[in-house]
């Protein structure tokens, strides 16, 4: 789409409605507002052109999607009043879906017509229509049922806020056995409620491993090699509400093709978070629903699941406000459904891990939030994950499956306190998330199907040979550490491990506590994470070194509400381009930059437009040689002096030096630890550690 030259100026608000506000150098333009009668919910695509036009939108306690690129969010907006929140914070958007409550009727009707036109789905279930929480629960019991030597179905330890039990099945071969050390692939999905297909593909998949198991050869043997565990709905309240009411007959028909039925629909269809009512309180079970209708669409209750586990959890991207969409909780964990994860991940070895979501067309990876910021329990930068270059490897050979992008998840904007985070940082298993499709929270089905099995060019990858992926890397024993060597017949093994987590602003205790049984020939192999954590690890991060090699500075003076231009070339190869505006009042200045083509056009190379008061600064890595155009615009400045700086520099990247860990390793026997051994082991690494000695006592 087009976007205007100054996005931080212009926005388009309501369905009927267009409120425009032009910045140039002769002045704005005057608004024209013009309230609709009725305001539906809708999703918009926002300018965020700059990272702090990300953090802007942050603040403002909107919806926000999982669709988002460099320059773009896109944001559900339920009221009115969220609408007018963009429009006072400066940021211009598009509508693209007007009414989210319209579009739910028409997939329903597009969802009916394929249902009865179809037998059955190309998926491996067969399905041709959403699953309910009912429906997710019965093919999980009917999958163990018929197998069950390869699959078992079991409940996590905390049932849900409003009273639910949270389902999974497991699947290895002889699976209802002792565990034999096997390396762990984990898949979740409806993390947010109203993100359907998530809970869709997690559901195909586990019953595509277990119905081509024993006749499809790699299949056959990557299920051999693994335990593969599946929760497909985790935020089982929140998707009851979501899934029935986005399920309802659309009655439009019976009033003539009136607004009716549309406006009368409850809004739960698009609710994102858990059922939690009461901060830090539990409530009587059953009483959601209810509790949901306090806020429109039921956004404002609740925890956001994905902000909640223990990884930097209280940084950025994670609202400390009880009604915004991304409130990350009273504490760390303090969800049962987040601690029934964290459960399960500790006490299994989790070698990696997919959690699935909607929409966006992704494949993210750790770190949720941006090499460069610093969260004050650690004093240093974050910088790029330790295992960097494998964690991209297999986030590019994925995406080549099913035509998504590859990318850190800061690059769609940052989070804190998302699951694979906390689950890389913790364990060392690598985890990704998948952002399935690339335009709804629930498209109609036939799209899932196609997600799921691919189309077009993707025809026979899609997600399923990108999940393939996924299990293959987590038993392929390069990406994680092996254990080998002599113990007693039948005696327990256990790893354990008991650290401090870091969250933004401190830290929580965690502990990994797993175990394996050795067979009978007194020999035993165990797949395990490396015992240093990723996140003591050494840490790369880059930082200016020393003087600039090329520095220019201007003052000047800017009228309200118009800018100027200065121009900088930047004349040979360097790391950094920094562009820095200074002013002497606490009042309100903006940057932007932009590549000057040949033909004299513009292209936006960055922006910056903070609060007010807060200084203005763009930073460029490895700008191209060329001509810039350095814009410094007076938003709301009454007394418009200001200092525009621009500095080339070279740039050196410096190690922070981590720490060593070990694992406790102990043999156990009749209950009593007989023999307790240190372990220090790294990825790829096999180490042998004889327990022989766990026998003669």
């Amino acid at each position: 789409m087009q976007r205007s030259s100054l996005r931080r100026h212009v926005a388009v608000c309501g369905i009927a409605t267009t409120v425009l506000v032009g910045l140039t150098a002769t002045g704005p333009t005057t608004p024209a507002v013009a309230a609709p009668d009725v305001f539906r919910p809708q999703l918009v695509t926002v300018d965020t052109p700059s990272r702090a036009d990300k953090e802007l939108l942050q603040t403002l306690g909107l919806d926000l999607t999982e669709h988002a690129g460099q320059d773009y969010v896109e944001v559900v907006l339920h009221t009115a009043e969220d609408a007018t929140a963009l429009l006072a914070a400066g940021l211009g958007y598009d509508v693209r879906i007007p009414d989210l409550l319209a579009r739910e009727a028409e997939n329903n009707q597009v969802n009916a017509a394929y249902a009865a036109s179809t037998v059955s789905s190309p998926l491996p279930s067969g399905r041709d229509t959403y699953r309910t929480l009912a429906d997710y629960d019965a093919d999980m019991a009917a999958l163990a049922s018929a197998h069950p030597g390869l699959v078992k179905s079991f409940s996590l330890p905390h049932p849900s806020l409003d009273g639910r039990q949270i389902n999974g099945v497991e699947i290895g071969r002889d699976v209802t056995g002792p565990e034999r050390g096997l390396p762990v692939f984990l898949m979740l999905g409806v993390h947010h409620a109203r993100e359907w297909p998530s809970g869709e593909h997690a559901m195909e998949f586990a019953v595509d491993l277990v119905e081509n198991y024993g006749t499809d050869p790699r299949i056959t043997d990557l299920v051999n090699r693994s335990r593969v565990v599946v929760v497909p709905v985790l935020n089982v309240d929140g998707f009851e509400l979501s899934r029935t009411d986005g399920g309802l007959v659309d009655l439009r028909e019976i009033d003539g093709g009136g607004t009716g039925t549309i406006l009368g629909t409850p809004g739960n269809a698009y609710k994102r978070k858990n059922c939690r009512l009461v901060d830090g309180q539990d409530t009587p079970d059953g009483t959601c629903r209810a509790g949901s209708l306090t806020s429109p669409g039921g956004y404002g209750t609740g925890v956001d699941l994905n902000r909640n586990y223990g990884g930097y959890w209280g940084g950025p991207g994670a609202s400390d406000v009880f009604a915004d969409p991304t409130y990350r909780g009273a504490d760390a964990f303090s969800e049962p459904e987040t601690q029934n994860i964290r459960e399960l991940i500790s006490g299994r070895q989790v070698t990696t891990l997919v959690t699935n979501h909607t929409f966006s067309n992704l494949v993210l990876r750790p770190n949720g939030a941006a090499p460069d910021l610093v969260p004050s329990s650690e004093g240093v930068p974050l910088g790029d994950p330790y295992d960097e270059a494998a964690l991209k490897a297999l986030g590019d050979s994925m995406a080549a499956q099913n035509g998504y992008t590859s990318q850190h998840a800061w690059e769609l904007y940052d989070t804190t306190g998302s699951v694979e985070d906390w689950s890389y940082n913790a364990t060392g298993g690598f985890g990704y998330t998948f952002e399935i499709g690339p335009d709804e929270f629930h498209p109609p089905f036939p799209e899932v199907v196609d997600e799921y099995l691919g189309a077009g060019p993707y025809a026979g990858k899609g997600n399923r040979e990108a999940f393939l992926l996924a299990l293959e890397n987590a038993v392929n024993p390069a990406t994680h550490s092996v254990l080998t060597g002599k113990a007693p017949a039948g005696s327990t093994l256990r790893l354990r491990k008991t650290f401090a987590t870091p969250t933004w602003d401190g830290s929580i205790q965690d502990s990994l506590d797993t175990t394996m049984t050795v067979g009978r020939d007194g020999r035993y192999t165990w797949h395990v994470n490396p015992s240093t954590r990723p996140v003591v690890k050494d840490r790369q991060v880059e930082t200016v070194s020393g003087d600039p090699v090329r520095e220019e500075s201007w003052t000047g003076t800017t009228a309200p509400l118009r800018f100027t231009d200065q121009e900088f070339t930047v004349d040979r190869t360097v790391d950094l381009l920094e562009i820095e505006l200074d002013w002497p009042t606490p009042d309100d200045l903006d940057l932007e930059v932009y590549r000057k083509n040949a033909d004299g056009s513009l292209t936006e190379a960055g922006s910056s437009g903070n609060a007010v008061a807060e200084k203005e600064r763009v930073l460029l890595q490895d700008p191209a040689q060329g001509t810039y155009v350095l814009r410094v615009i007076n938003f709301a400045s009454v007394t418009p002096n200001w200092t525009l700086t621009a500095a080339l520099f070279d740039a050196e990247t410096s190690t922070v030096p981590g720490l060593v860990e070990n694992w406790t390793l102990t043999c156990e026997r009749n209950g009593q630890v007989v023999q307790t051994v240190p372990v220090v082991v790294d990825r790829g690494q096999q180490l042998r550690v004889d327990l022989t000695a766990c026998g003669r006592r």
